[in-house]
């Protein structure tokens, strides 16, 4: 059961869910789960912004930036434990490849979070996969839309064209993850997005 159930419908729903941000020092990090379609992203977005307006560092890392293709949300959550995660639990600062669609291959260059964030602030990670365990997390916030709005939401998706023969798939591995990683069940918050 989760600690605070909010609706993107009601206003300030975003500042509740800042305030249950873990303090302290270091980088925290705020997994922002969900089936595809739930709004994950939009979600992120409007944590961001009620972050930065508590004068917050924040930085939203997207998992499409770290799923190797079509086939790869184990690998990308693997890749988000072992390339930003973990060094981030030994203080170190990550660096990972972001993933080329258009290529279909790891980027050359590596990113890594802003200098702002060197040893202090929040670290959004949108996407399925961001609660996947064993992973330092502080607070998995779970994004719920119904079937029928996700299945809408991903029909009038930009590259919606592209997503399409994947869509199958896709679900099959967020089935996957969800029933080995349960990050609805550990979750902390729930944000209803429908």
């Amino acid at each position: 059961m989760s600690e605070l159930e909010v609706a993107t419908g009601t206003p300030g729903w975003a500042g509740a869910v800042a305030k249950q941000v873990p303090g302290g020092a270091g980088v925290r990090v705020v997994a922002v789960e969900g089936r595809s379609g739930s709004g994950k992203s939009t979600v992120a977005a409007h944590l961001r912004q009620a972050l930065e307006a508590e004068d917050e560092a924040v930085h939203v890392l997207t998992m499409e930036d770290l799923y190797p293709g079509w086939d790869g949300l184990a690998e990308g959550a693997d890749l988000l434990r072992t390339c930003v995660l973990e060094p981030l639990a030994r203080g170190e600062s990550p660096v990972w490849r972001r993933w080329d669609w258009e290529r279909g291959a790891f980027s050359e260059a590596p990113s890594s979070l802003p200098e702002a964030m060197a040893c202090y602030g929040v670290l959004i990670v949108e996407g399925t996969g961001a609660g996947a365990r064993p992973g330092p997390v502080d607070l998995i916030v779970w994004v719920h839309a119904p079937d029928a709005v996700r299945a809408r939401r991903l029909d009038r998706r930009e590259d919606a064209p592209l997503y399409a023969p994947f869509r199958t798939a896709w679900a099959e591995q967020e089935e996957r993850h969800l029933t080995r990683h349960r990050p609805e069940e550990r979750a902390r918050i729930r944000v209803d997005n429908g």
